[in-house]
């Protein structure tokens, strides 16, 4: 199980500057144990949300619209390439820093705006992940995702 056909990348980086307000795109930031520079998120188990770039596409699917733009979704990160939930309970290199996820990521309420009647249940599974932050270090666009090695895991 700790085998992967290869490590993910950061596609996309969001910021909320505080809460409610539209996520802003960024090519890189500052990961801190309170969570990405700029975005209105604290120190804990919800520091940083992750989601699977190529659940968007089974999103807008479920949700019968075209596409979902990440910013949309309210997550500070979208990675492609890498089954993120096969991550879980194990620390994960992203570029500098290293995380945990805590628990999946839920829809919020606003998705079923956001997305029209029924976008609640589409993110239903889809979400992605919360995590916390072990290792605070800068992250930015094409990074590597990887499950952490040895190295890592002495923290």
């Amino acid at each position: 199980m700790a085998r992967h056909a290869g490590a993910g990348r950061v596609a996309w980086i969001g910021l909320r500057p505080e809460r409610l307000a539209d996520l802003v795109s960024v090519e890189a930031a500052e990961l801190t144990e309170a969570g990405l520079k700029g975005d209105h998120a604290r120190k804990g188990k919800r520091a940083l949300t992750l989601i699977q770039a190529e659940h968007l596409a089974v999103i807008a699917a479920l949700a019968g619209i075209g596409e979902v733009p990440p910013e949309v979704l309210r997550r500070n990160l979208v990675v492609s390439g890498l089954n993120l939930t096969a991550l879980r309970n194990h620390p994960v290199r992203i570029g500098e820093a290293l995380i945990e996820f805590t628990a999946p990521c839920a829809p919020c309420s606003r998705m079923e705006a956001a997305l029209g009647h029924g976008g609640y249940n589409a993110m239903r599974g889809h979400g992605g992940w919360c995590a916390r932050v072990l290792d605070p270090g800068r992250i930015a666009v094409g990074d590597s995702v990887a499950r952490a090695g040895p190295r890592d895991q002495a923290l």
